[in-house]
C-alpha cells in the first residue's frame, strides 16, 4: 500500500513553530518512503476562522517547499480538501454509523448539559455525558426529529472492557472504556466535530499515516472505535510531543509566540529554520546538524523521533542562521542584503558588494544589517569618552595627535582605495612609532561615532569615500580639541 499522509491544519491564524514541525515531519514521512503528501484545510470551527488564514498556509508550504500532491487548490481524487465544503459527507457517514450502532442521536437540551457540567465541577470530575439519550427507541428518535426537536449525533462507546492502540512514538497504550466520554460527532447545526471529521476524512483520503500534537493521545482511542465501527482499517498514528519556550511551558500563538512568517520577517533564512525545526524532536542518529530539504527526505526516519518534549532555542536558531549566511557567497549575500540596505542608505556612492563584503561573515540574522549600518548615512551624535578605549591605548590627547596626523596624510592621497589607505596608514604608524590601534581606533570612532561596526578603519574610509571621511575625521577633531581645553 503506497503511503499517504496528510497535513490538515486550521485556517486560525499565523503558522507558529510547531504547525510548521508537524508539516514538515508529514512530509518527510511520506516523501522518505516514496509517498504522497495531502493537504487538507480542517475549517469545521468557523469561530475560530480567520479570514486570509488560508492563504498563509498556501504561501508558508511553498515558502518552504513542502509541494503537496493533493489539496484545495490544485485538486486530487479525494477532494474537496476543505471540509467545510464536505458537510453532506459527513451527514451521510453520521447516519451511517447510528445504523451500524457506533452512534446515537442526543436530544438533551442545552440547560440539562450545562446542569450536568456544573454536577461533574461540584463533584471536581471530568464531565462526561451520562447516556440520557443512549436507549432511545427508533419510533421515539423518528417522532422526535418529526417534531423538530434539536439532535446532535454522539459517539456509541461500550461501557465495559478496554480499547488498545499503538502508536510509532509512544508505543501501546491501553485504556478503560468506561473512562471515554461519549462525545458529539455531528452538532445540531449539521457540522461535524473534528473527532469525527478527521478520521471520516482520513480514511475516505486513504491515510495511512497520521501525524499530529500528542495532545491527541487522549482521544484516540475514540478514534480507533470509530474505524472499528465502520469497519476501516486503522492508520498507522505518530503523535508528536509539544515544542516548549522553557520547561513546562507550551510555544503559543494566543500567547504571541512567534510564527515562521514572524521569523522570516526578522531575516531568518528559510533553509535555516526549516533545517532547525527539523531536528525539535528528532534525531538523525549521529553528531550531524547541517541538512537541506532534498538531504532531510533520504535520511528522516520515524524511529528518530522523540518522545521528550522539544524546547525552541531562539538563541540556537540564531546561531544556525548566520552559519547558514556564511555559507553563502558573498554575491548570494549581497542580494539578500540589498533590501535591507536600500531601506537604510540613502546616499548615492556606497558601494554595496563593498559593504557585503564587510557584512558577510559578521551577521546572524539580516534584519541586524540596518542597525549595523544606521552611520553610513549621517554620522550619529558621539560621546569624546569613545575615543579612550584601554586595550589599544587612546585617550583624549594621543587620539586628537593622530587624528591630525593621519588628516594630513589623507588629504595628499589622490587615488583613494583601500589598498592606498592601507599604505599611507601603515607608514604614519611606524613613523610615529605606535601601536596599530592608536591611530586606526580614533579613526574609526571618528568618522562612525560607533563602538561597533562591520569594518575596521581602513574598510570605512574606502566604503565613505575621501570627501565624507575626511569631514567626519575634521568633525572628531573639533570635538577632541573642545575636549582637550
Amino acid at each position: 500500500m503506497k503511503v499517504r499522509t496528510r497535513f490538515a491544519p486550521s485556517p486560525t491564524g499565523y503558522m507558529h513553530i510547531g504547525n510548521l514541525r508537524t508539516a514538515l515531519y508529514t512530509y518527510l514521512i511520506a516523501r522518505s518512503m516514496g509517498g504522497q503528501f495531502i493537504l487538507r484545510i480542517e475549517d469545521t470551527d468557523q469561530e475560530r476562522y480567520v479570514e486570509g488564514a488560508i492563504d498563509v498556509i498556501y504561501k508558508t508550504l511553498k515558502m518552504v517547499g513542502l509541494e503537496y500532491d493533493e489539496g484545495p487548490d490544485i485538486g486530487g481524487p479525494y477532494g474537496p480538501y476543505v471540509q467545510s465544503q464536505r458537510k453532506e459527507i459527513y451527514q451521510e457517514y453520521a447516519r451511517k454509523l447510528v445504523e451500524l450502532g457506533g452512534a446515537y442521536y442526543c436530544f438533551c437540551p442545552k440547560e440539562r448539559l450545562d446542569a450536568l457540567r456544573e454536577e461533574c465541577q461540584k463533584k471536581n470530575i471530568p464531565f462526561k455525558y451520562d447516556g440520557h439519550c443512549k436507549n432511545l427507541s427508533a419510533q421515539e428518535v423518528e417522532e422526535k426529529i418529526r417534531n423538530g426537536e434539536k439532535y446532535v449525533i454522539r459517539q456509541r462507546i461500550p461501557s465495559t472492557g478496554t480499547t488498545t492502540f499503538h502508536d510509532e512514538v509512544f508505543g501501546t497504550i491501553t485504556v478503560e472504556n468506561s473512562t471515554l466520554d461519549e462525545g458529539v460527532l455531528l452538532k445540531s447545526d449539521g457540522l461535524p466535530t473534528y473527532n469525527f471529521a478527521n478520521v471520516v476524512d482520513d480514511s475516505l483520503m486513504r491515510i495511512t499515516h497520521v501525524v499530529r500534537g500528542s495532545e491527541y493521545l487522549s482521544s484516540t482511542p475514540k478514534y480507533n472505535l470509530l474505524y472499528q465501527a465502520f469497519g476501516w482499517d486503522i492508520p498507522t498514528y505518530i503523535h508528536l510531543p509539544p515544542v516548549m519556550k522553557e520547561a513546562g511551558k507550551k510555544l503559543s500563538k494566543r500567547e504571541g509566540d512567534a510564527s515562521f512568517e514572524d521569523f522570516y520577517n526578522k531575516g531568518y533564512l528559510v533553509e535555516a529554520i526549516v533545517n532547525y525545526v527539523a531536528l525539535l524532536g528528532w534525531s538523525p542518529g549521529d553528531d550531524r546538524e547541517f541538512f537541506t530539504l532534498d538531504e532531510l527526505k533520504k535520511v528522516f526516519s520515524i524511529s528518530g523521533l522523540s518522545k521528550a518534549p522539544a524546547i525552541f532555542d531562539v538563541n540556537k536558531l540564531r546561531w544556525m542562521n548566520g552559519e547558514y549566511i556564511r555559507k553563502k557567497s558573498v554575491e548570494e549575500f549581497n542580494q539578500l542584503a540589498l533590501p535591507y540596505y536600500r531601506e537604510s542608505v540613502k546616499t548615492d556612492n556606497i558601494d554595496f558588494m563593498k559593504l557585503s563584503r564587510l557584512l558577510h561573515t559578521r551577521v546572524e540574522i539580516l534584519s541586524e544589517i540596518p542597525e549595523s549600518i544606521d552611520f553610513i548615512d549621517e554620522l550619529p551624535e558621539y560621546d569624546v569618552a569613545m575615543y579612550i578605549h584601554k586595550k589599544m591605548k587612546t585617550n583624549l590627547e594621543n587620539s586628537l595627535e593622530h587624528l591630525k596626523k593621519s588628516c594630513e596624510v589623507l588629504e595628499k592621497l589622490e587615488q583613494w582605495n583601500e589598498e592606498r589607505i592601507n599604505e599611507v596608514l601603515k607608514e604614519l604608524i611606524q613613523k610615529l612609532g605606535v601601536k596599530n590601534g592608536q591611530v586606526l581606533w580614533p579613526i574609526r570612532t571618528a568618522i562612525s561615532g560607533k563602538q561597533f561596526t562591520p569594518g575596521g578603519a581602513i574598510e570605512l574610509l574606502d566604503l565613505l569615500g575621501k570627501e565624507e571621511s575626511l569631514r567626519r575625521i575634521r568633525i572628531g577633531i573639533e570635538k577632541l580639541e573642545k575636549a582637550n581645553t
